[in-house]
């Protein structure tokens, strides 16, 4: 290769690399990442359960942040991107988490368009999709391990030895629990090799603190539909909300990959379309699945239906491309995000930012579970909450209790009394608000977000 050429590979960036550098800036400041990735109160107790692994050297076997489920058993499945999140944190507060997030969003756009290259797809296809790819995966841009998820399964679809798949899992199972994916990036396999990467799979899956256990509980998480049916991630996409159509458009678009696939012969893409379609058709959590990895198989089964000219000129462009790589950006853009990032933190108008510090020390407190994470993450853990994100270790029909007291319906009042709360951190729209104040509750603080409710001195269980 010639000093020109290496010149050109090294110093100019190729779309991948701009996509992903482009995309890191939409997250922390079109999209206020910085605040945004933190809506979802969880990325709280993931921050503190990984201080805590780093603190004490070992991982949690019984909960240690609420008062309702104290001293049961609970599955840190996630321990290692925690203990990854908690070293962050520890160095750099929230806007290193942030920025970490940010930057395996941004590498995931980078693996996604070589995803496309890999699989044959057209450089102008692959342009036209990557909007549809960011409006899609933003409903699920979270501080939380599954981002993490996405990026192994990206990697799944990629070829790869006996090996490779074997370190991998191993990683992926104790950084996220969806390890099980990785099966379908080698559904292309001749059947024998097929067989041997996916004993790998499900094999080395157990080498995770709990072994073969957290086989066994997430089986009996995943089945559990009276508690799914309780979590709203788990439910199907209102496809009526605003800003849907570009999500329709990408579902439709993977279906006609798949059939399209299935017509070249390319089975497994057909498999794996039927896989993930019908589980972003359940689960709106799947659904940035389907921009991950449908989209580039979608693309690979309706270039060759194209007219010659239209893919000449985008080899052409593929070419070209092929030549740049510009890696010495992802560094320049990572540095200066880190130096422009505002101040991150969770949003003050979505959590009781303000109304923390009136809290009474000692104070038994129902709050709901979109504030549990961040008053685990407030306190350092040493505030036991009622309820928080993490439905696995409270169960459906703790849950089901839970929505009769948030809803008010008949019988809260018993479930209420049971818990002996000192005092009532809510949302101001919540209808328990007034419910108590009718029981002689008093609010000692009120803002734009939270109201903070006392329990009358005289009142009795």
């Amino acid at each position: 290769m010639s000093t020109p050429e290496v010149r050109l590979r090294w110093w100019v960036p190729d779309l991948a690399m701009v996509a992903a550098c482009v995309t890191l800036f939409y997250c922390v400041f079109l999209f206020q990442g910085y605040q945004k990735l933190f809506r979802d109160s969880d990325a709280g107790w993931h921050i503190r359960n990984g201080e805590a692994i780093l603190a004490t050297g070992t991982l949690p076997s019984t909960d240690p942040y609420s008062f309702t489920r104290s001293g049961r058993p609970w599955f840190a499945w996630e321990w290692l991107s925690d203990v990854a999140v908690g070293a962050l944190h520890r160095a750099g507060g929230l806007n290193a988490v942030a920025l970490f997030y940010s930057a395996a969003i941004a590498f995931s756009v980078w693996l996604w368009f070589r995803l496309h290259w890999a699989l044959g797809g057209n450089f102008l296809i692959a342009c036209a999709m990557a909007p549809l790819l960011l409006s899609t995966c933003n409903i699920h841009w979270l501080a939380r391990p599954h981002i993490l998820g996405w990026l192994f399964l990206l990697w799944a679809m990629f070829p790869a030895g006996l090996a490779s798949t074997a370190a991998v899992t191993v990683l992926w199972a104790n950084v996220h629990p969806s390890f099980y994916l990785g099966i379908l990036g080698r559904l292309g396999l001749r059947p024998a090799l097929l067989t041997r990467h996916a004993a790998v799979i499900l094999a080395l899956g157990v080498l995770n603190p709990y072994g073969p256990a957290l086989y066994t509980h997430l089986y009996r998480y995943l089945t559990d539909s009276a508690l799914l049916a309780r979590i709203g991630e788990f439910q199907s996409f209102d496809f009526h909300a605003e800003g849907a159509g570009q999500i329709i458009a990408t579902v439709i678009l993977g279906m006609i990959g798949g059939a399209l696939a299935f017509t070249r012969k390319r089975y497994h893409h057909f498999v794996i379309a039927i896989v993930i379609t019908a589980l972003a058709l359940r689960s709106a959590r799947a659904l940035p699945l389907c921009a991950l990895v449908l989209l580039p198989i979608a693309n690979a089964a309706i270039a060759p239906y194209c007219g010659k000219s239209f893919n000449r000129y985008a080899a052409n462009l593929r070419a070209l491309d092929d030549r740049c790589r510009g890696l010495w950006l992802a560094p320049v853009a990572l540095a200066a995000v880190w130096f422009l990032m505002p101040k991150a933190g969770f949003p003050p108008d979505q959590f009781p930012v303000a109304a923390y510090e009136h809290i009474p020390a000692g104070a038994r407190l129902f709050a709901p579970d979109k504030y549990g994470g961040y008053l685990i993450y407030r306190s350092n853990g040493t505030m036991k909450v009622f309820f928080d994100g993490r439905s696995d270790l409270y169960g459906a029909a703790f849950l089901e209790q839970y929505a009769r007291l948030t809803q008010v319906r008949p019988g809260w009042q018993e479930i209420w009394n049971s818990y002996h709360f000192t005092h009532a951190l809510l949302p101001n729209d919540y209808s328990l608000v007034p419910a108590l104040e009718q029981l002689g509750w008093h609010v000692i603080y009120l803002d734009r977000t939270a109201t903070l409710l006392e329990k009358p001195m005289s009142a009795a269980d």
